[in-house]
């Protein structure tokens, strides 16, 4: 047990620092083949970025482990390209991209089209003044423990919902056309690493509400998997 403890958490924060790279880039490049991203939930690239950017400032006021902040870092990155490349690839339905894709895109009953809109430009001006509100919300909460966990929990309740956009889209069109199963099989391997490690870890190493979310999110993808089956 003392030798597999050992290898975990010597191999899970390699693991953890590269998902993003892993975990992405053959849905990156399938989307720039095919010059489509139908099917692909532009939900995934959104909810990513939001929990990434809130980890960062939660790291500030938390610091914990090293490799979970690189992983944040690396993945605002991978997930701009995703972003990026999803945009520039759309097809001419918008509702392709949404958890009840086949509908009119007017029925998603979203405020003012949020993240559905045509324009390339309104996501990533979001992105930014969703950035700056929370630097001047870091500047202002700045040694507060309370705003220190309110970051945390609501970062990784975010992250938590990753896979269920994609769960939805795939029930609504009896299909997995579009997602690629690299990505859930990545998924599935990098939590099956992130629960080992978060759960060998030292005290206060890992919080707990890492842990939680994560288990929550492995079920999901549990579900992901059982779709492509």
């Amino acid at each position: 047990m003392g030798l597999f403890s050992a290898t975990v958490k010597l191999i899970a924060p390699i693991f953890i620092v590269t998902s993003p790279i892993t975990s992405y880039l053959d849905q990156i490049h399938s989307i720039h083949r095919t010059r489509s991203s139908a099917g692909f939930s532009l939900d995934i690239p959104l909810i990513m970025l939001l929990a990434s950017i809130l980890k960062v400032f939660y790291w500030l006021g938390s610091r914990y482990a090293l490799s979970l902040l690189l992983q944040a870092l690396l993945m605002i990155g991978m997930q701009s390209l995703l972003l990026h490349v999803a945009l520039r690839n759309r097809p001419l339905s918008v509702s392709t991209h949404t958890p009840f894709a086949g509908e009119k895109a007017e029925s998603s009953g979203r405020l003012y089209d949020f993240w559905r809109w045509r324009p390339v430009r309104p996501y990533w001006v979001f992105l930014a003044y969703f950035t700056l509100a929370l630097v001047v919300l870091q500047v202002l909460g700045n040694g507060s423990e309370s705003y220190t966990q309110l970051q945390g929990s609501v970062a990784l309740t975010i992250e938590a919902a990753l896979p269920l956009p994609q769960l939805l889209s795939n029930q609504r069109r009896r299909g997995c056309k579009g997602f690629r199963p690299s990505v859930v099989v990545n998924w599935l391997v990098g939590d099956v690493f992130k629960l080992s490690y978060f759960f060998l870890s030292g005290g206060g190493e890992v919080p707990l509400a890492f842990k939680a979310c994560a288990v929550f999110q492995f079920l999901c993808d549990l579900g992901l998997g059982v779709q492509y089956l």
